[in-house]
């Protein structure tokens, strides 16, 4: 165990120093979510209500953290599919070092650059209006819970990059990334749309997290109809451990079998 931790904190070290020498590649991490930010809080927003009143900044923020969170999706696999295309990950197969180190390592690295995306973003929230309106505890929990959501598509994307070698399936899953958001509650609540619609969208993974942190966050516009949205808090860790259950044991799996 204790192998398998050093070697994963040092290929951690090894995906942050390559991002590091990359920053427009931190610069869009940090950029995009924030010009999100401003088009829908600035230019849509005025057209936006807020079924039950409030804020619609305060509304779109947890929505625009979960999409955050979703992004890392896509940027894991093209890291994963670019070490593949140079040989690095044949390189590391055939060290002397623990196998899971790769895959930790990555998941580590990522959610290291997700806390600082959501760290940025929450400023960036702050500027635009929006405040958390829950106990310190509840504001926690809430964070942790997008971080949790991360954590699970991050393996998501480890898989997906493991299962292919074609550099267009990344531009696929970018593509998928904002329909996924957008027929979610992120940024508009599911009781505005055709009925059918909502329904789906409140079954949405993504949907159980934005509605689990604006509870948590206590801001408007947490309310829906059917069973998933009425329960968020118990659907936003549910969604993401039914992901891991899935998609760690295939990324294994997939690791192990490279090359063969």
């Amino acid at each position: 165990m204790r192998w398998a931790i050093e070697d994963g904190w040092t290929l951690t070290q090894r995906y942050l120093a390559q991002l590091a020498r990359r920053p427009a590649r931190l610069a869009t991490v940090v950029a995009f979510p924030i010009l999100m930010v401003l088009i829908f809080a600035y230019l849509l927003g005025g057209g936006m209500s807020v079924p039950g009143g409030g804020s619609y900044r305060e509304f779109l923020m947890p929505g625009m953290f979960a999409m955050t969170m979703a992004f890392g999706l896509s940027g894991t696999m093209i890291a994963v599919l670019d070490d593949a295309a140079k040989g690095v990950t044949d390189r590391f197969r055939s060290l002397p070092m623990a196998p899971s180190a790769v895959l930790t390592g990555r998941v580590a690295a990522d959610l290291l650059n997700a806390v600082l995306a959501l760290a940025v973003l929450v400023g960036c929230g702050y500027v635009v209006g929006w405040r958390p309106h829950g106990s310190l505890g509840e504001t926690l929990a809430a964070l942790g819970l997008l971080l949790l959501l991360r954590t699970a598509l991050v393996w998501a994307g480890i898989y997906l990059g493991l299962l292919t070698s074609d550099p267009s399936m990344v531009t696929l899953a970018q593509t998928l990334e904002f329909p996924f958001g957008f027929l979610s509650s992120a940024f508009v609540a599911t009781s505005t749309m055709p009925a059918w619609l909502g329904t789906v969208a409140e079954w949405n993974p993504l949907s159980s997290t934005v509605t689990a942190a604006r509870v948590l966050f206590g801001n408007p516009g947490a309310a829906g109809t059917s069973w998933v949205s009425a329960h968020p808090v118990l659907m936003a860790v549910v969604w993401p451990l039914v992901l891991l259950a899935v998609f760690v044991p295939l990324s294994v799996r997939r690791y192990g079998r490279l090359g063969n």
